[in-house]
């Protein structure tokens, strides 16, 4: 069966794709390759390990988006929004067909899936019926 919905989780470390329909689901694990860079905040009690934004990273998981009718991107940071963006620049038709943007910590392949899905249906009621 083919998937309509997809949704994607993303942070600057990796990227999990989550497909379905009202039958069946997949997912998919896209790793960040760059190394991690690691800085010390003035206070010297934080750490920040966020990758550098990487436009080889996104064009990974636009192409892993690619034939989706619907698309939700989720993530727990700004990782997301630079996504977004990225799509906007680089892809628009791709872009077009996002439909929502969430902050969404770090969920199990199963609660992004019952996420999304949950997600696709409140917004699937608020449309028109035909």
């Amino acid at each position: 069966m083919t998937h309509y919905h997809a949704a994607v989780w993303i942070d600057h470390h990796e990227a999990r794709i989550v497909s379905f329909n009202p039958d069946e689901h997949a997912t998919a694990t896209l790793q960040h390759h760059q190394a991690v860079k690691h800085t010390q905040h003035s206070a010297g009690k934080s750490r920040n390990w966020r990758a550098p934004e990487d436009p080889a990273y996104y064009e990974e998981v636009a192409k892993g988006l690619d034939g989706f009718g619907e698309i939700l991107i989720v993530g727990p940071a700004n990782a997301k929004f630079a996504f977004l963006k990225h799509l906007q620049a680089k892809h628009p038709a791709l872009a077009a067909k996002v439909v929502g943007i969430e902050t969404v910590d770090h969920p199990s392949d199963g609660e992004l899936t019952n996420y999304a899905r949950a997600y696709f249906y409140k917004k699937d009621r608020t449309l028109p019926q035909l």
